[in-house]
Formats: structure tokens, sequence, C-alpha cells
């Protein structure tokens, strides 16, 4: 036992001092590269031999369902040199002189501007001069008056082969700010970020910036007294940004384009097995590859002041009163809270009275007698005035909360808005004053304070045709399970069945069901300030539901009109497609 003891205290002693060896080791190390290095780095800093050469990275490239290249980078070249050299007198206005001679008129103050931009520690270089091309950069260098302080580095820019077709999708890069730099708590000599880099403005390039960006690397040279090259003594090689595949299909996204023409609006499609996006377009639209490459003070603020607001992604910020495609909501609730059955019937006389109030039917000689199918077919306001007020707002309220109204659908995109589900409660609280059936009165027909965006009218439709609540995204690798509402599936079949009635010959929608697949969906008259808005929200096969679409027609006047055949042509083209075994597989591009 005793021989035990002595054997492991043995043992131990020679653990401590392997421990304590690897320790001596390690702090040499470390001493070595921390301290001693260091200090040879500083020394050089402080003789003016010491150079850091920043090395930007390639930026991840942006492709649809199917490969295409919707974001990509070219290779330009900037014109680079140090604080430590930019300093000395008369360079930076013989520069000036220089390039005027070439054609590129920049003052020696905006190359004053630009160095404190990106200053860090002397020794590190800042860019002066972007995008040239390499006849440019060529012409420039070769100039014999070029400062020998400066050099030229080929960078990649980006660029945006389809332009204003998927503007409101990608977004755009541009150069970070001095807030933007701050809020990224980027301001270290070893930062990811540094003044005069672009970064992601709107649209997926920011949503994903962190994934598209890379990693900048570095190379260390010392130089000698005059500024010339000796050896490079560190360095790391940059990393690209990731690829990003989306579920956009870019031929249905230019098919939807043509569709709504020149009209203000948008068109989203979505896969309802996943949530992908096939479609998502805003129009007006604009050019990104300006902004990516810079534009002037006044061609930017002619852009953000233009009254349509082509910069607004009316997709997913524009905010609306839904109008009638709100009614298949109102449905369900009536079904569910066993206020109608699908036999129930009200007669329109073409108006409603309440107390002193009179509230009337798009139908100014009205539609008799309807029942609930009857009711969505042909979009009889005064039914639904009817049911709203039995069904209450309290309750109106909580079922469009469980089919998504009032929520973000959480795409990911910036900028969504949560449109306004309303109530007694946000009455109160913005207007000081209590709700009133006069509200719910319009309430029950999408008019008065609900506002939803277009994205979530199709995620609407979407719960209509699957019963679940899919969250819609772009990047193919963003999929998340939907959401199972728990609805009754015998009340869902009576509010489809009607939906289904809309797009037959006799509904209000025959239009979308007229280009070869089955449609079920709901017309929307949405009054408006001028004309009046048109939508349409619909989904197809009807009985096999794959894909939903919503079309947005501001001051297209009818839903009925404008939108409904845009819907009907996109859904037929995603079905044909789909069964044709092209535009609907989502898949990574090389």
């Amino acid at each position: 036992m005793f021989d035990d003891k002595v054997l492991l205290n043995s043992r131990l002693r020679l653990i401590r001092i392997a421990l304590m060896l690897s320790m001596l080791v390690l702090f040499s190390g470390l001493l070595y590269y921390q301290v001693f290095r260091s200090d040879k780095y500083v020394k050089l800093a402080t003789s003016n031999k010491l150079r850091v050469v920043r090395l930007p990275a390639r930026r991840g490239r942006i492709l649809d369902a199917n490969g295409v290249l919707l974001a990509n980078n070219v290779l330009t070249f900037d014109i680079v040199g140090y604080p430590l050299d930019l300093r000395k007198e008369g360079i930076l206005s013989d520069f000036a002189d220089l390039l005027g001679r070439h054609g590129i008129p920049l003052t020696e103050e905006i190359l004053e501007k630009r160095i404190k931009k990106q200053y860090v520690v002397p020794y590190r270089s800042v860019v002066l001069l972007r995008n040239l091309t390499l006849p440019q950069v060529t012409d420039l260098v070769g100039d014999p008056e070029f400062p020998p302080q400066l050099f030229h580095l080929p960078v990649w820019r980006r660029t945006y082969p389809v332009g204003a077709l998927v503007c409101h999708v990608l977004g755009y890069v541009g150069e970070i700010s001095e807030q933007e730099l701050k809020e990224l708590g980027q301001d270290g000599e070893t930062s990811r970020f540094v003044g005069g880099d672009v970064i992601g403005k709107g649209g997926v390039e920011q949503f994903y910036e962190d994934r598209l960006q890379g990693y900048p690397g570095h190379k260390v040279l010392e130089v000698d007294a005059r500024g010339r090259f000796v050896r490079i003594l560190s360095g790391r090689k940059p990393v690209p940004g990731e690829d990003l595949s989306l579920t956009l299909d870019l031929g249905a996204q230019k098919f939807a384009a043509d569709l709504l023409g020149e009209s203000r609006g948008a068109v989203i499609a979505m896969d309802l097995r996943s949530g992908g996006l096939k479609v998502l377009y805003s129009n007006p639209t604009f050019d990104l590859n300006p902004l990516a490459w810079g534009v002037s003070s006044k061609e930017w603020r002619d852009l953000v002041s233009d009254p349509h607001r082509p910069m607004m992604n009316r997709a997913i910020s524009g905010t609306y009163s839904p109008g009638s495609v709100y009614k298949p909501v109102v449905a369900y609730a009536a079904l569910a809270d066993g206020v109608v059955t699908e036999k129930t019937t009200f007669f329109c006389s073409g108006k409603f009275e309440l107390g002193n109030q009179v509230f009337r039917c798009h139908r100014r000689w009205g539609h008799g007698n309807e029942d609930l199918v009857g009711a969505l077919r042909d979009s009889c306001d005064v039914y639904f005035y009817e049911v709203g007020q039995r069904v209450g707002i309290d309750s109106l309220v909580r079922w469009g909360k469980v089919f998504g109204i009032g929520l973000k659908t959480g795409i990911d995109l910036p900028g969504e808005s949560e449109g306004n589900i309303a109530g007694r409660d946000w009455k109160e609280k913005r207007f000081g004053d209590r709700w009133y059936k006069g509200d719910t009165v319009n309430y029950s027909i999408g008019q008065g304070f609900l506002l939803m965006t277009p994205i979530q009218i199709l995620r609407q439709f979407g719960a209509l045709a699957t019963g679940k609540l899919l969250r819609p995204h772009l990047f193919s690798d963003a999929a998340s399970p939907p959401v199972d509402l728990g609805l009754s599936p015998k009340f869902l079949k009576v509010v489809q069945k009607g939906m289904a009635a809309v797009v037959k010959p006799k509904g209000t929608g025959w239009r979308a069901g007229i280009y070869g697949v089955s449609v079920a969906g709901k017309t929307g008259t949405v009054q408006n300030s001028g004309e009046d808005h048109a939508v349409f929200g619909g989904y197809a096969p009807a009985e096999n539901p794959r894909y939903a679409v919503v079309a947005f027609v501001e001051e297209g006047l009818h839903g009925s009109t404008a939108a409904a055949p845009i819907v009907g042509q996109l859904l037929a083209y995603l079905v044909k497609n789909d069964e044709g075994g092209s535009g609907g597989a989502s898949r990574k591009g090389k």
C-alpha cells in the first residue's frame, strides 16, 4: 500500500513538471510574438518603414432558383496610398492636377476628406480613387507625373446583370457610413469593415450582409527610407463571401413585371409547399448599378424625392386596406364562431342601415338572398355587414391574428411593415375614442382602420389554401416549418368552395380562371383618395394548392379587371412550368 502511494505521488510530480514546462514554452512563444516581434513592428512603424495593404474580399454572388446570376462582381482598380506618404507637401495637389488632365475632376479637398474618412493608422493604405477600368488605370499610372507614392490595387466591384427587374429583392451595395461603422463596432486596425468599404443597403444585400461580405486579407510590407519595397513581413489571403441561391424564378419575375406593365403596385408568388417566393415584384423600379458604383448628390435626391417612390418595396412595406380579399377571413370566423352556417342567408337590397347611417353594397340594386358561398362569389357587401355585426370586432381581431394579419411575416428582407389590425384598444390609444358599430361594418369588408401589406395578403391566402401559416422567404436555405393553425377542415372547405366560385363564370373573379388551370381566390376593390386600388389573391390548382399569388394594382379601379387576370396568368405559368419540370426547382448555383 505504501509503495502504491509513493508511485502515485511520483507520477503526480511528473505531471506537474510536464505542465509547468508546457506553460513555460507557451509563455515564451507568446512573449516572443507579442512583445519582441511586436516591438520590431513598432520600430518599423515609427521609422516609417512599415506599410499595410488591405486586400478586399470578393463579395458572394446571388443567383436565382435556376442558377441565373442576379448579382455578380467585376474586377476594377483603385488608386491607393499611405497617409505617411500623402502628408508630404504637394503630393495631393499634384495628384489632383494630374486627375484633371485625365478628365477626372477631383479636388485636393475631396482627396483630403477621403483620407480622413478611412484613416485608422498612418501606415495602413487608404483609397483615393475607385472603379477604374484597365485602360483607365493603365493610362493614369503610365503618366510620367504619376506620384511614385501611389499604386493601383485590383478590387472586385458589384454589378447587377438584370438591374431594375429585381431591385427590391436584391437591394444594392453602397459605401459604409460613419454611423454604420459605429453600430458594427468596427473602429480598430483589424476590423472587418473600415471607412470606404461597401456594404448591403436594403434587400438581400443588407439582410445577408454577414454571409455575403467575406473577410478582407492584408499584406504587411517593409519599405526602405525612400518608400521602396523591401520584403513581405506577413499577410493573410482574403476569404470570399458566400454565394446565395434564392427561391426566386427570374423567368416568372419577368412575366409578372410584363403583366403589371406601367402600373404601380406589387405582384408576389409563393410556393405553398415551402414558403419560398417565386416572384416578388414592386413597381416603379430603379436601376441598381448606378447606386452600387456611385451617383451624384443630385441624382440621389431626385431618386428619393420621386413622388412615385420607386425605392419603396410595395410588396412588404406598402400598407393598404385589403378590401374584399379580407372577406374569406370574416367568413371563416363566422362559421367557427357559430354565427352562420353554409346555408344561412341574408337579403341584400343594395344597402345596410345602421341607425341613421346607410352603408351601400357595390351592386346598388342588391343581390337578393345570399348564402355564404354566394356572398363570396358575388362579393356581396351587405352579407358581410350583417355577418361582421354578429361576429363582433373582438372576434374579428382574434381570428385576424390567427391568419397573420397585423403581424410581420418574417420574410428575410429589411423594411417589412406589420400593417394595422386595429380594434378597440388600438382606437382608444390612438384617438382616445371608443369603437363604434359603424367601424365594425367597414372592418367587415376590409376597409376602415384595417391595413395590410401585399405579403400579408399572400400569406393569408396560403393559410386559406392549406390551413397552415407559412413564413415567406427568399434564401433557399431559410425555409422553416409551417405552423398548423388547427382550423376546422369542415369550415375551411366551405370558404374554399366560395373562393372557387369566385373564379367560375358567374363569379367576380372569372377572368383569373381562363388560363388553363383551376384557380380559387377573391377579388377586392380598395377605396382610395384618388382612383380605387385593385387587388386579387388566389391559389392553384384549386383542388391541390401548390402556389399562391397576390396582385395589388394602385388606382387599378377594380380587382376583377385589373388584378385577377394577372394572378390567373401567373398561376398558370407557375403550375404549367412545375408540371413540365422547369422553373419550379430550387438548386444551388455554382
